[in-house]
């Protein structure tokens, strides 16, 4: 019998590969660390997008942050006539500390504004809020993609209308010479006092809000679910489910995220409900129904010239602001969802 024969013979005991011995103990190899690309090198290939994003950032910088030094006014007794210049009146204006924030929280006005603002932002966040998903939700289920298009379009629209435009509306609509009054005292009726009625102005706001920004609160929750695996629903279907349950066990899972987010952003903006709706139906439905913070910070800094007691206002609905985002991305991360930003 040849070497061959005997090394190389099938069923034999040398046929068959031993075992690898296991690794020796020891520490574990480190992970190949990736060296960064220099700066210069970043900076030579992203040169055409950083371009590209310059006058954004630049807008940003003047428009918004470089205003945000004018906070340390509501720590002033600003006076705009102490100097020749804005920055000699603020360097010659007196530092009274908390003193602007004392006499606001001590100004009655101001605690009106703010229970008018939370109790409108209340009322939207319930009434206002689900009725872009619910639209979102009606427009993906059309078959037709060209009727689809053409109701975004028609929804869509009113977003770019002023408030000007969106109250004048309102008003020859439902005002007092408006189509809806005529068409009362034409049947022999008394028509309804909507656009000035304070005890319904929280209403009358959030109808507008809704027919101006129904139609673009869709857009991000019409993107959501284009990101949806279509064989879900199908194996759905297979599986005898139906529409409502496909709805509930799909479509809304999937836009969870989503809702969370905007929902922690709308939140950051709690105590910002708007200005320019308010202030044109203001005089129409009286301040005590109208006034809301951002109104108030108007006529105080800016009317009144208390523009100590404005930034304080202003610097007061910042805070909060920030206060409600980290709390609800604190609750988002406890309900196992990412928020604004992920927890590490």
């Amino acid at each position: 019998m040849t070497t061959r024969e005997t090394v190389g013979a099938p069923g034999s005991d040398t046929d068959r590969v031993p075992p690898r011995a296991p690794a020796p103990p020891g520490p574990k190899p480190k992970r190949e660390i990736r060296r960064r690309m220099p700066l210069r090198a970043r900076l030579r290939r992203d040169w055409p997008l950083l371009l590209m994003c310059a006058p954004a950032m630049l807008l940003l910088l003047v428009f918004h942050y470089l205003p945000t030094v004018g906070n340390v006014v509501a720590f002033q007794d600003y006076n705009p006539y102490a100097g020749d210049s804005p920055l000699q009146a603020f360097l010659h204006s007196t530092w009274i500390g908390f003193g602007n924030f004392e006499t606001l929280f001590h100004t009655e006005g101001f605690w009106e504004a703010l229970q008018n603002t939370l109790a409108i932002t209340a009322f939207q966040l319930v009434f206002f809020f689900p009725l872009p998903i619910a639209l979102a939700i009606l427009l993906n289920s059309l078959v037709s993609s060209k009727l689809r298009a053409f109701i975004q379009s028609i929804v869509y629209l009113p977003h770019f209308f002023s408030w000007v435009l969106v109250v004048t509306f309102f008003v020859q609509m439902f005002g007092g010479a408006g189509l809806l009054a005529e068409a009362f005292r034409d049947a022999g009726l008394r028509p309804w006092d909507i656009m000035t009625n304070p005890d319904t102005f929280i209403v009358l706001v959030t109808a507008e809000a809704v027919w101006k920004d129904i139609g673009w609160g869709t857009i991000v929750f019409l993107a959501a679910l284009s990101m949806v695996d279509q064989e879900q629903y199908e194996a759905a279907a297979v599986d005898g489910a139906g529409r409502w349950r496909r709805m509930w066990h799909i479509t809304l899972p999937s836009l969870r995220p989503v809702i969370v987010l905007l929902l922690i952003l709308r939140l950051g903006d709690a105590l910002t409900v708007g200005f320019e709706q308010f202030i044109l139906q203001r005089d129409a439905v009286g301040r005590q129904a109208a006034e809301v913070l951002d109104t108030f910070v108007y006529y105080q800094a800016i009317a009144n010239q208390q523009f100590g007691i404005g930034a304080a206002a202003g610097l007061f609905k910042a805070a909060v602001g920030l206060v409600l985002v980290l709390l609800a991305n604190k609750v988002a991360h406890m309900l196992g969802e990412q928020g604004v930003y992920s927890k590490r």
